[in-house]
């Protein structure tokens, strides 16, 4: 998947051939029936670096309240993946399967959480007055949505009473919908607070305003996303993957594989598109000019609506404006072994790494995970657990089944309900094998 570890535990069954081979498309050629049909699935994944189920529940205030509290940057990503119809067929030694999906993204990434207060309330609270801003990173609020359709193929390369080697690889036409995003580079400044009201001044940063479709409406509110999953084809991305297996004869002893994903990108293209590069200046405060009112952005929806009150401000000068956006998908590296480890009984490792930095405005995100899982697997039944370490929301343990072509999991229920997890998951769908 292009983002969080979505269909934690269930991919690697041996029984959802289609579903693997979004994780490696290598995977096509163990389908274990001559046809494949996926039906519907869906993934949603909120993750974040400050906030916890203990915290919601004995706390009176709001999200944004929590989450911008203390001195830690805020890392904060909400993902959504939509599987729609697919189809697999398998002949002799190729396998091949066309399957369409839909993306949306939501990203806040290292964020200052003075800032965030400070934007989000207007204020600093009662007892801070003033506060000093240095963050050398590219402080990103993001917003992404974008459809697809994939067509993947594998073959076989050797295979024999023990052991099958093969690859695959899927092109996948991509249909950018919506687009946006906030970044301030090199950000230094100060946030003194007068008469109530919070005010940034004496500041130095690089700022980056992107914005195409209806994203810019108001990318928080996820009504805006499910209008803008599917645009007009702009954009191509390839995955390449190889897989072994150790064969036995009512199945394998070991399935492993390893894959390239996303490698590629989409430009967004729409008649109101806008992407430009600022510098932002603020001179310190004086009697006459306390700087910038942070209170002018409570009421804001767009990032247009934003980008017009720092312009009429005085405080940005414009670098360079481009009206197609380009954007890269998040490649990752992909690593697994599924082993049987007695009958019936497997564990399976897996690793996501992303070889490319969050921190660029042309970016979109992903985060590094790595997760074990022991499952109890019959021909028509699934039963698993499923614990990771994630990049952002720390170690999150879950659990899923399977039954026929139905299955439901999260990867997060167990450690939401009996520790302060900050991450909480869920996931369902249903496929049917065709003889």
């Amino acid at each position: 998947m292009t983002a969080q570890d979505h269909f934690s535990g269930i991919k690697n069954s041996s029984g959802l051939s289609l579903l693997s081979s979004s994780m490696n498309p290598a995977e096509l050629s163990n389908l274990n029936s001559k046809y494949e049909i996926n039906f519907f699935s869906a993934s949603i994944n909120a993750a974040n670096n400050k906030v916890g189920f203990n915290d919601l529940i004995n706390n009176s205030g709001t999200i944004a309240d929590l989450i911008f509290q203390g001195n830690e940057p805020v890392n904060l990503r909400i993902d959504a993946e939509i599987y729609g119809p697919g189809f697999a067929i398998k002949k002799d030694k190729w396998a091949f399967a066309v399957i369409s999906k839909a993306y949306a993204k939501l990203n806040f990434i290292d964020i200052d959480p003075k800032l965030g207060e400070a934007v989000n309330n207007g204020t600093l609270g009662s007892i801070v007055n003033t506060s000093l801003l240095s963050n050398k990173n590219n402080q990103r609020v993001n917003g992404t949505s974008w459809g697809e359709i994939g067509f993947s193929g594998a073959r076989n390369l050797f295979e024999n009473e023990q052991n099958k080697i093969s690859v695959g690889t899927s092109l996948k036409l991509l249909f950018p919908g919506s687009y946006t995003n906030f970044g301030a580079d090199q950000f230094q400044g100060k946030i003194n607070v007068v008469l109530g009201e919070a005010y940034l001044n004496d500041t130095n940063a690089n700022l980056k305003i992107t914005y195409s479709g209806n994203l810019n409406n108001g990318f928080t509110d996820f009504s805006d996303y499910s209008k803008s999953l599917f645009g007009k084809l702009n954009g191509f991305a390839v995955d390449l993957g190889l897989n072994y297996q150790l064969k036995e004869t009512d199945g394998y002893k070991l399935n492993a594989g390893v894959s390239v994903k996303n490698i590629g990108g989409m430009t967004f293209k729409d008649t109101n598109n806008a992407s430009t590069n600022y510098t932002l200046n603020i001179p310190p405060s004086s009697p006459t000019n306390a700087g910038l009112n942070l209170n002018n952005f409570q009421n804001v929806n767009s990032l247009e609506e934003a980008e017009t009150i720092l312009l009429n401000s005085g405080y940005l000068t414009k670098k360079q404006s481009d009206k197609d956006i380009k954007v890269k998908l998040p490649t990752i590296f992909v690593a697994y072994v599924d082993v049987k480890v007695l009958p019936k009984f497997f564990v399976s490792l897996y690793t996501q790494q992303k070889m490319n930095s969050d921190s660029e405005n042309d970016q979109i995100t992903t985060q590094n995970v790595v997760s074990i899982t022991p499952r109890f697997s019959l021909k028509n039944y699934d039963v698993y657990s499923s614990w990771s370490t994630n990049e952002i929301s720390g170690v999150t343990g879950g659990f899923g089944f399977r039954v026929y072509g139905f299955y439901l999991g999260s990867s997060s229920i167990i450690t939401a309900l009996t520790s302060d997890s900050k991450q909480a998951d869920l996931y369902l769908g249903y496929r049917l094998k065709l003889k």
